[in-house]
């Protein structure tokens, strides 16, 4: 059995640290023992001399002064002694004490104070200690004498116990390892391997545990874990079978049992412009992070249950040190259990495809929110070529799968289908289309609105939020390509493929357990306003990016009319917007952030009494868990957006409800508004039908109130961001291929020959 390295090394750190700590200590003890008993010795032998030394100083001639420090000589461990008069001057010392010095400082320490005066000193790199005794004669000093002892004898003990602690350290982790790999290497090596075929699913039902007493408590639990995960998985594969009818709560265990039944074996292929992991650098080491998206939440079960691959564009300040020379990694990375594909931009690619031709162009076209789309040749020529870049990716990455299914997400990648669809007619193709899709006229002004449909209806499966997307698009399809189109299925004939075009509305991932209300939201409330640093009775709430779609302007505005025509919510009501700074690359949103920050101010300076204000504008990101406690304080929260896909807040802030509290307020223009019928719908540009909404939520009865939000909890519970991958990789498995006239009759169509998809279930209708 192979040992943890970090057990080995944590075990004899471990060890080594106390041994060398008590060691330190046995040995500073040790040294101070003995250099105490060098100070007696030498206290002891000057106060025995100090009669003879009088004698000596006061009448004795050189020669006797000389004897009198030579019959010291030879002494063990003392060095030998020294004489010196009054003034310091060394008067005789014994023999071989040439090294010390003629005036030593402890001596003059000692003639100066008249006391007894000790010192620890090197002379020539020999460790010495040095006691000067003051010697007087009728009350006046004549001199001193100094005894010398060679203390080199204490440093013994620092290599001893160093020597001892090493041996003692490699002799208990030596015992310790032998003792694990003699009882528990077998017994854990079993458990490691019962754990894995549990995990697998193929442990047999008497599948042997460790029977040793240590193990039996832990043997119980794990027994107890199998017995739990094997029901769940029955429980799981139950759920999926009856998702269609709606009888079940979709979970990530559900929506994985699925896709691996429904994928039969391919492997999913997702492609986004933002990454589902970020590495960067805290501290000096690389760290790791996920980006806000509920695209991550959906797609990963897919992808972990199918081994898949997700291409994205990588923008971590450490992505390319954590990836291998061709963009690859394993993520989650604390579980790899699908593949990461990196692709990198130029900033000149950067600046054409992501805040050129997509922020500024086709973001603007699809929202109607009065904002003109700026179209360059340039932006679009980086738009196709990066299309172009991530297809490459792609191809190579699915070279070696058969009949792979591909989903390419979002309005940055409309030319993608096509580029694959042609290099591979084996794939199942599907594009996600995020935001809306406007009227025909409205996007007829694109100068390249062909090749965008063109490049779109490659893929077999074309989806939106809400069905008047679906309509608006087949529409501009119908206007502006030759293609039929059948209205009674929702599909595009074109050129021999045949394209679905469905809603798919997109949620967020609501807890499948229907938890019961965690702590109560007046203490989250107060907690919040005390932080804040303001006081208020009622507290309204707006989640965004500061995007011109999403309303804000239009919102404090709202709130301007509720002060006026309701004066007695002055000095009471205060709305917290959390605005998020988003593409300030762009002209356009830096403006739209100035003019934020100015509605803001005015209406505070208009309104504002002592503390109290009526607006707090929070002009900074907010991670998921920040934003939840302001979900839970807020008696209102104001979704105005002038135009929008679907926009998650609405569902986010329900979801954050448990305790049934709260009134959304919901712009009639987002594609949330047609699923939750129990919000207060409002015309956004109609400040006037703003106000009368905010005075409604804040009068309306609590019963009447906790029975709307109880109903939309229901339907966020139902139609979660699991359900919603669950029946778009359902619906583009379903798609079979079909060879044109004149193919191969194999089981596929030869590469280059056109191929037609259609949906299984629609074929008995054509």
């Amino acid at each position: 059995m192979h040992l943890n390295r970090r057990l080995l090394f944590s075990l004899f750190g471990g060890v080594a640290g106390v041994s060398l700590i008590f060691a330190a200590y046995q040995t500073v003890g040790e040294i101070h023992t003995l250099r105490d008993d060098v100070q007696r010795q030498a206290l002891v032998l000057a106060e025995s001399q100090q009669r003879p030394a009088q004698q000596v100083l006061r009448g004795g001639s050189v020669r006797d002064q000389q004897a009198f420090v030579d019959q010291f000589e030879n002494h063990e461990r003392l060095a030998g002694v020294g004489l010196y008069d009054a003034e310091g001057r060394q008067l005789a010392v014994t023999s071989g004490l040439t090294s010390v010095p003629e005036a030593p400082a402890a001596v003059k320490k000692a003639l100066q104070t008249g006391r007894v005066r000790g010192e620890f000193f090197a002379a020539a790199f020999t460790p010495m200690h040095i006691l000067a005794l003051p010697v007087s004669s009728a009350g006046i000093l004549i001199g001193a004498v100094a005894v010398y002892h060679n203390v080199a004898f204490t440093a013994a003990p620092i290599w001893r116990h160093a020597f001892t602690s090493v041996a003692q350290t490699f002799l208990i982790v030596g015992i310790t390892l032998l003792i694990v790999r003699w009882s528990l290497g077998r017994p854990l090596h079993r458990m490691t391997q019962w754990l894995r075929d549990l995990h697998s699913g193929n442990i047999p039902p008497g599948g042997e545990l460790p029977n040793e007493e240590i193990f039996q408590p832990l043997a119980s639990e794990v027994t107890r874990l199998a017995t739990s995960l094997n029901t769940a998985r029955a429980a799981a594969q139950e759920e999926a079978r009856l998702r269609d009818t709606a009888q079940s709560i979709w979970t990530p265990e559900m929506l994985r049992i699925s896709v691996q039944t429904k994928l039969d074996g391919s492997r999913l292929f997702a492609v986004s412009n933002r990454e589902p992991y970020e590495h960067g650098y805290k501290g000096g080491s690389v760290t790791w992070t996920v980006p806000p998206s509920g695209l991550v939440t959906a797609l990963e079960p897919v992808l972990r249950a199918c081994d898949g691959i997700w291409i994205a564009q990588g923008t971590g300040p450490a992505d390319r040190e954590t990836a291998d020379e061709s963009g690859r990694l394993r993520v989650p990375p604390d579980h790899p259990q699908y593949t990461l594909r990196r692709v990198w931009l130029t900033p000149e690619e950067e600046e054409g495809f992501y805040f050129g031709f997509a922020n500024e162009g086709l973001w603007p076209l699809c929202h109607i929110a009065h904002t003109r789309p700026a179209f360059r040749a340039q932006d679009w020529e980086h738009y196709r070529a990066v299309n172009q870049k991530f297809a490459c990716a792609l191809l190579d990455e699915m070279k070696n799968d058969k009949n792979p299914l591909v989903l390419a997400q979002d309005y940055h990648f409309a030319l993608l289908p096509r580029m694959i669809k042609e290099k591979r007619p084996d794939a199942r193709v599907a594009i996600f289309w995020h935001i809306p899709w406007p009227n025909p006229e409205a996007f007829g002004i694109c100068p390249w609105q062909r090749e965008l449909l063109d490049g779109m209806l490659g893929a077999d499966l074309i989806g939106f939020h809400i069905q008047a997307h679906c309509n608006n698009f087949l529409e501009t399809v119908d206007r502006a390509l030759e293609s039929r189109i059948d209205w009674g299925h929702f599909t595009v004939n074109r050129q021999g493929g045949l394209t679905a075009v469905r809603p798919f509305p997109i949620s967020v991932a609501f807890g499948a357990d229907g938890a019961a209300p965690s702590e109560s939201s007046f203490l989250d409330r107060a907690d919040l306003l005390r932080e804040l640093g303001i006081e208020a009775s009622w507290i309204g709430l707006g989640v965004d990016r500061v995007d011109y779609t999403k309303g804000i302007p239009e919102r404090f505005r709202g709130i301007e009319r509720l002060l006026d025509r309701y004066p007695e919510y002055q000095g009471k009501l205060t709305f917290l917007q959390i605005g998020a700074p988003s593409r300030t690359h762009i002209k356009r949103y830096q403006d739209l952030m100035t003019e934020v920050q100015q509605e803001a101010e005015r209406i505070n300076r208009r309104f504002r009494s002592g503390s109290w204000k009526p607006i707090v504008f929070l002009e900074r990101h907010h991670s998921h868990e920040e934003v939840r406690r302001y979900y839970r304080a807020a008696d209102f929260c104001l979704v105005t957006s002038l135009h929008d896909g679907m926009n998650l807040v609405a569902k986010e802030y329900i979801a954050a409800r448990d305790d049934e509290r709260g009134v959304l307020i919901l712009s009639r223009f987002t594609g949330a508004s047609h699923e939750l019928a129990d919000a207060l719908a409002v015309n956004p540009y109609d400040t006037d039908e703003l106000a009368d909404a905010i005075h409604t939520a804040l009068t309306m009865p609590v019963g009447q109130r906790s029975e709307r939000m109880r109903r939309m909890r229901a339907v966020v519970q139902e139609h979660n961001v699991y359900r919603w991958a669950g029946n778009l990789i359902a619906e583009l498995a379903k798609v079979r291929l079909e060879p044109a006239a004149g193919a191969s009759d194999g089981p596929a169509a030869k590469p280059g020959r056109p191929v037609r998809a259609v949906m299984a279930n629609r074929a008995a209708a054509r």
